[in-house]
């Protein structure tokens, strides 16, 4: 079996356009959430998120390219331009066909759907542009990362709703590990910040009309986020080869499914998850110690999760490190593990923890050290990256310092 490295990351969310921007904003505690923008906001009751600022899309791509790329292409590639630059890979004979792409998306194109809908059924167009479906497809995304990088191997696209990330990016990991790829691009990326999407999310009432407050008892739901994050991932024996940067280790990856309710977490299957991960990895509980949680802000979700925690780390969870990153970017459903596994590397590599940001009060139910409000410095040699969706979906991946 290979042991498994990153060497290249990417990155473009409400904290910043690029890996250093992003990773200088959570060792700051910096929210991006704040007012959206998009057509008809007015007529949403939920009128904020994690919106990625000041991004032209003609600095980055040609006219053909726009036509063809929905908002969460672009920020696919340019995540992945950024990654690919960072590891200093190249694709080319034997190892372009022994090299894949794995990326999730839960909504895919959305502002191509939200923009095509208003044409045919508000503005009583009778036509649509032709490439409507090659933009807004789940895949389009993979596909064009794929073609831009002349990758040939195993490429596909997850959607599992919040859980999507962490599945393509272990996907990829055990594709590598097991030989079957020399080296994968995986991540997510999410682009959902639109007038239909948000009305969508009002209708589950979740969302909070005010701040992300992971674990904190005055939390009142979720904030939305859009952006997306892309890793390298290749063999250890492959990277020292060529010298390359090493960022972390992969080193466990478990699924689960609560197979119990579509919307209301289980404590049984995160705990699962986590076991798994950790069996995976071949690590004991206390060679762990952050834990980046899923903490979407919602009661049943950050209540569940702290009782999953307690349950598998057991007198340890009192040692660890837990935090939401979501309070800073928002959450972006199947881009957010991608983003967050940012977090895990920075912890790992720095030794910074990021904070959960928000919190005001002790919630009881929550008791765990959720790093508040302030980064921390802390060696730690062994994280959890925890995506819990809608659903049912569990992916936890676990990580080394290298």
């Amino acid at each position: 079996m290979n042991r498994v490295v990153i060497t290249g990351s990417g990155t473009i969310n409400a904290l910043g356009q690029n890996v250093p921007e992003t990773l200088g904003a959570m060792r700051e505690g910096r929210c991006g959430i704040g007012p959206l923008k998009c057509p008809n906001v007015e007529r949403l009751s939920i009128k904020i998120g994690g919106q990625v600022q000041n991004f032209d899309e003609a600095n980055h791509f040609n006219r053909q390219q726009i036509a063809l790329y929905d908002r969460f292409t672009q920020f696919t590639l340019l995540a992945a331009r950024e990654a690919m630059a960072q590891s200093g890979l190249s694709f080319s004979g034997e190892l372009a066909e022994k090299s894949g792409i794995i990326l999730g998306t839960a909504a895919g194109g959305m502002n191509t759907w939200d923009d095509n809908y208003r044409a045919v059924y508000e503005k009583g167009q009778n036509r649509v542009h032709p490439f409507v479906v090659p933009k807004l497809m789940n895949n389009a995304a993979t596909s064009h990362v794929s073609m831009e990088f002349n990758l040939r191997g195993p490429s596909l696209t997850v959607s599992t709703a919040c859980a999507s990330s962490n599945h393509a990016i272990g996907l990829a990991f055990q594709m590598v590990r097991s030989g079957m790829a020399r080296a994968m691009i995986a991540g997510g990326s999410e682009a959902m910040l639109t007038f239909g999407g948000m009305k969508a999310w009002e209708g589950l009432r979740v969302m909070s009309k005010t701040a992300c407050r992971p674990f904190s008892a005055n939390r009142s739901g979720m904030v939305q986020g859009e952006g997306a994050g892309v890793f390298v991932l290749e063999t250890y024996e492959d990277a020292k080869a060529r010298d390359a940067e090493i960022f972390a280790e992969i080193v466990g990856f478990s699924m689960t499914s609560d197979a119990a309710n579509i919307v209301l977490p289980s404590k049984q299957g995160g705990s699962r998850a986590m076991c798994g991960a950790l069996l995976d990895a071949k690590m004991d509980v206390k060679e762990i110690g952050y834990i980046n949680a899923h903490g979407t802000g919602t009661r049943a979700n950050d209540k569940t999760e702290c009782t999953a925690i307690i349950d598998v780390f057991g007198a340890h969870s009192d040692q660890l490190m837990v935090s939401s990153t979501k309070s800073m970017h928002g959450h972006l459903i199947g881009a957010t593990g991608a983003v967050e596994m940012l977090a895990c590397i920075m912890a790992l590599r720095d030794g910074i923890i990021a904070p959960t940001i928000g919190y005001e009060s002790y919630d009881p139910e929550c008791a765990l050290d959720v790093v508040p409000n302030v980064a921390r410095d802390a060696r730690v040699d062994g994280v959890l990256s925890n995506a819990f969706a809608f659903g049912g979906m569990n992916a936890v991946l676990a990580l080394k310092a290298v």
